[in-house]
């Protein structure tokens, strides 16, 4: 068997270790030696552009953001659905993974990066919502592995009551809210609903596999801006 190489190591604001390996053509993003992402599992990643940007192809100033930038999977699917006028805004915490998809990782989602409807922030994908209102049509998180790590003050300003209230102020009216995770989490939809969401939690494979369509399954909730 081939072994894994270990490319490159990163601190994540709190002081998390990253690190990118690759095994052949496989690459996986490990924090603290767990696996994160891998690139041959990236189906619920893309699901999540898919159910997000429903309806948005068509509109020429669409406005989309996405926390958290990964491999780049769910990019690729906004990109790919939207028209060449909209525009993705993409918030990563760690410079180093920005930097991964600019090189080693890039050609893994087509470089999209490269795409000139994208601008990248380095920083927090809660100070951006924190400064807009009314601004996106979309925003789609895949943050901190899902609502469930709801353990600390950060985590909390994008998933607690007070957090969803500030996203959705955020959106466009009847915008949408898209969150990804690794498990259901009923209170959570609780919660969506009390912050002003209709909201429906769709179950997607975590690995696209046309002729096994069974397997794990990753969790997203899809939530339109109530007014």
């Amino acid at each position: 068997m081939i072994p894994w190489e270990n490319l490159d190591r990163a601190r994540a604001p709190g002081g998390a270790e990253l690190s990118l390996h690759r095994r052949g053509d496989e690459y996986v993003i490990r924090v603290g030696g767990s696996d994160l992402m891998n690139n041959r599992q990236h189906g619920s990643e893309d699901a999540l552009a898919e159910l997000g940007c429903a309806g948005l192809g068509t509109a020429p100033r669409a406005r989309v953001l996405i926390g958290g930038l990964g491999m780049g999977f769910t990019l690729r699917a906004a990109l790919d659905r939207l028209a060449p006028t909209a525009a993705v805004e993409v918030a990563e915490l760690v410079p180093a993974v920005i930097a991964w998809n600019r090189g080693l990782l890039a050609p893994l989602a087509g470089a999209p990066l490269e795409d000139p409807r994208v601008t990248v922030h380095t920083g927090d994908v809660v100070a951006l919502i924190a400064g807009s209102r009314d601004r996106y049509d979309a925003i789609l998180l895949d943050v901190d592995n899902g609502p469930d790590a709801l353990t600390s003050p950060s985590n909390a300003r994008l998933y607690g009551v007070n957090g969803l209230a500030r996203i959705r102020t955020a959106l466009a009216p009847h915008g949408i809210l898209g969150v990804w995770s690794a498990a259901d989490d009923v209170r959570f939809t609780a919660r969506m609903a009390r912050a002003g969401y209709e909201v429906r939690v769709e179950r997607v494979l975590a690995r696209h596999n046309a002729r096994r369509p069974r397997g794990k399954r990753h969790v997203i909730w899809i939530a339109r801006r109530r007014d």
